[in-house]
């Protein structure tokens, strides 16, 4: 094997355990969960069950009953208890068995001793954020910066048949965009130039500190004026870009959330203060898929090689925030490990690439 020269150096792995615990994952899209319904999902390799009580309040629970194993979700719920599909047992919205209908009045039985795991949920700005981990949770998910009161103007998910690693890699590489988005709204293969830019660290990960879109970047010029923009990373695969552009603000949330070890679920949000992208919104809405199928489709092609178990390289600068993504990924467990506070390895640096 050729050994890296200074400018290459093989990646920084995280540790085997391929998902992050005790921290926030974008769960789903607030509108996807109706009042007084409830709805499964695998997130982590782990059966949840969502469901929004009449009242309006969302909560999550480990989607296994206890008694028997069947899937609460194969139930009722009747906007506030969730009922057991096989013997009718029932669990309120803290996991709680509330009642078993088995039972006989004079038989004495702990109703307490019987609880489903409740996962912690936080609601704010049109998304549902769920808490996967042992303890309870630490902080707030991320806020949408400038855009207090509002919920997304368009929301788009897509499937993506990898490991979540990849994913996230894909979502914070700077240069595959002139060879994966070749497009004729957004750049071509002859549009690659080098640049230049400025990074810091952030809340559990790091940020492209604000600047001038690149000249390549046909679709920024839309905006008008003079659009300045900042990018944040932040464990465990979150990515907002807030966009400026005079009076006007554009914010992206970008998430990848694991649904099992080679399946993960990356979902694209945006909120604006444009009035004429709300009409515009059909328009957007086939750019956005098409922007996301051509990531999809490049990772289902990398899975082939990938099969042949390869030692992989990240390049120093363009790969440098793909290399942070698995030192801040390591530094998180072992700190959750050390029962320690969490330190950023990141530092205040430029980098530069050709994309």
């Amino acid at each position: 094997m050729v050994r890296p020269s200074a400018a290459e150096s093989r990646p920084i792995m995280a540790n085997p355990s391929p998902f992050l615990t005790d921290i926030w994952y974008f769960a789903l899209p607030s509108t996807a969960l109706k009042r007084g319904g409830m709805l499964a999902r695998t997130l982590l390799g782990q059966p949840v069950l969502f469901a929004r009580d009449n009242d309006g309040q969302a909560f999550a629970l480990r989607d296994i009953c206890p008694h028997r194993g069947i899937p609460l979700s194969c139930g009722r719920f009747d906007g506030r208890e969730v009922e057991c599909r096989y013997h009718g047992w029932r669990f309120d919205a803290a996991g709680a068995c509330t009642a078993i209908p088995s039972l006989v009045p004079d038989q004495d039985f702990d109703l307490t001793r019987i609880k489903v795991r409740r996962h912690p949920v936080s609601e704010a700005q049109g998304n549902l954020w769920i808490w996967m981990g042992e303890g309870p949770p630490e902080g707030e998910p991320p806020q949408m910066p400038d855009m207090d009161g509002r919920v997304p103007n368009m929301t788009e998910t897509m499937a993506f048949p990898c490991p979540v690693d990849h994913a996230v890699i894909g979502l914070m590489d700077p240069a595959h965009g002139p060879f994966v988005h070749q497009s004729w709204f957004w750049r071509s293969s002859r549009s690659i130039h080098e640049k230049s830019k400025a990074f810091g660290p952030a809340p559990l990960g790091f940020a492209m500190k604000r600047h001038r879109p690149s000249s390549n970047s046909a679709a920024y010029r839309l905006l008008g004026g003079a659009p300045e923009t900042e990018i944040t990373f932040r464990l465990p695969g979150i990515r907002v870009e807030h966009i400026a552009a005079g009076r006007h603000r554009i914010v992206n949330l970008t998430t990848v959330t694991p649904v099992d070890a080679t399946n993960t679920e990356v979902t694209n949000s945006f909120y604006w203060t444009l009035g004429w992208a709300d009409l515009a919104r059909p328009v957007l809405r086939r750019f956005v898929r098409r922007f996301l199928g051509q990531d999809r489709d490049v990772v289902v092609m990398q899975q082939q090689g990938l099969a042949h178990d390869p030692t992989l390289m990240l390049i120093k600068d363009a790969d440098t925030q793909a290399r942070w993504y698995h030192q801040l990924k390591n530094e998180h467990q072992r700190a959750r490990a050390e029962g320690r506070e969490f330190v950023n390895p990141v530092r205040d640096t430029v980098l530069r690439w050709r994309s």
